[in-house]
């Protein structure tokens, strides 16, 4: 496969798997807290956590770069220390998680508010301490609609294009992602890396999609038998 098609492929599928990862994390942690958390603050920190996926990307990037940018309060602590992420790859995972974020948020917060209390507080009278109760029993009651808020986050981060162009450029070899190379053939005339490109992307999110359905269809039968 030629350099202009395999580098976009490699630098998007790393940036995918790595900012899913930090994603998955970073998602089930805010959405188990918030699922129980309820304070006054509930609703300021749904909101803000749910926010960019109602921005523009425009505007997600461009806030993205006054964070990290040379004079952001991120940006200066990373200049401090001799680094910066601008325009570097590690700007298409930040771009990536920010974005997918709010879809493993809100799918997972969904799946944890589903789980029955008492069977947590039934756990936690023989003895299991908070992170074995929820690693034991609030996740994998929760893990269909966690591992659906996974595939979604995946696919998002996947299509990033906004963002990830205002922080971390189109840069060959570096920072130029699947969506970014699309955009930038089809405004070079390139139709047909474009389609190629375009194809990869719908083949790969149908595939994946397509997976969890199957997997999903499969659980409730699987739950009966083992009953």
């Amino acid at each position: 496969m030629p350099n202009d098609y395999l580098s976009p492929l490699l630098i998007s599928f790393r940036t995918v798997l790595i900012g899913t990862i930090i994603t998955f994390f970073l998602g089930i942690a805010a959405a188990r807290w918030l699922a129980r958390y309820q304070g006054r603050l509930k609703n300021i920190l749904d909101s803000l956590f749910i926010l960019p996926m109602v921005l523009p990307p425009t505007v997600v990037g461009y806030s993205l770069l006054l964070l990290f940018g040379a004079n952001g309060p991120i940006g200066k602590i990373l200049l401090y220390l001799g680094t910066s992420v601008v325009f570097s790859w590690p700007a298409t995972v930040i771009a990536a998680v920010v974005v997918s974020f709010p879809l493993m948020y809100l799918t997972a917060r969904g799946a944890f508010e589903q789980v029955d209390p008492n069977i947590e507080d039934a756990a936690r009278t023989l003895g299991a301490s908070e992170w074995r109760v929820f690693w034991t029993v609030t996740l994998p009651l929760a893990w269909p609609g966690v591992a659906s808020a996974t595939v979604l986050a995946l696919g998002r981060a996947l299509g990033e294009f906004g963002a990830t162009l205002m922080l971390a450029g189109n840069i060959p070899g570096r920072t130029t992602t699947i969506p970014v190379a699309i955009y930038f053939a089809i405004q070079a005339g390139d139709n047909v890396r474009a389609l190629v490109l375009s194809a990869i992307v719908l083949i790969f999110a149908f595939l994946s999609l397509l997976a969890i359905a199957r997997w999903k269809g499969r659980l409730p039968k699987r739950r009966i038998v083992s009953q």
